[in-house]
């Protein structure tokens, strides 16, 4: 007596793409990013390695994918959670504690921005540019009259501050993203509320 097979869903071409870059990120996590196949990343999916290379066309592009979207994340919630503060203050406290804690939850596309690829650095000096960009945009609104030279390089700080507590955080597992948010404000609200008039 044979069981009839369900059909198989059929899979649009988003929701295949978003399938393929979940399978990267943990293949890329768990075996490093040289070691890592399409193979396996296939075989995770559920497709043939040829699916994967229509949609990412190699390795580097899969890569280059799996940080594009970790970035357009970071930027959608760092920006949304600085957007319902009232305060200068308050924005720069909630986007960074958005920062840490959306770094808590990725972990894995965290450390794809540290894997031993060219792309990966090339990628990850461009979302160093965009949060930079980002904060310098809002310290700007703030106070409206600064040098915004002077702008531009507190942002500067703020991102290298955020990224240097990000990478501390990964081997000190005991500090929180509240933690490491109160080490960031302590450090560098001073200026910036004199700046701001706050």
């Amino acid at each position: 007596m044979t069981t009839a097979r369900a059909p198989r869903r059929r899979v649009g071409r988003a929701e295949r793409e978003q399938q393929i870059l979940d399978a990267a990120v943990a293949v890329f996590g768990e075996r490093g990013f040289q070691n890592a196949s399409m193979d396996a990343v296939a075989e995770r999916v559920g497709v043939t390695k040829p699916v994967v290379y229509t949609h990412f066309g190699s390795k580097d592009g899969l890569l280059l994918a799996c940080i594009s979207r970790a970035r357009a994340e970071l930027l959608e919630v760092t920006s949304g959670a600085a957007a319902s503060a009232s305060t200068p203050e308050e924005m720069l406290r909630r986007g960074t504690l958005a920062f840490f804690d959306h770094l808590d939850r990725h972990e894995a596309e965290w450390s794809l921005l540290y894997c031993e690829s060219t792309v990966a650095g090339e990628a990850l000096e461009g979302i160093r540019a965009q949060q930079t960009d980002f904060i310098a945009a809002l310290l700007s609104a703030q106070a409206p009259g600064a040098d915004p030279q002077r702008l531009a390089g507190w942002a500067q700080v703020i991102v290298g501050a955020c990224e240097r507590l990000a990478v501390w955080r990964g081997s000190a597992r005991t500090v929180t993203p509240d933690q490491a948010t109160e080490y960031l404000m302590d450090l560098v609200w001073t200026g910036l509320a004199a700046e701001s008039g706050g």
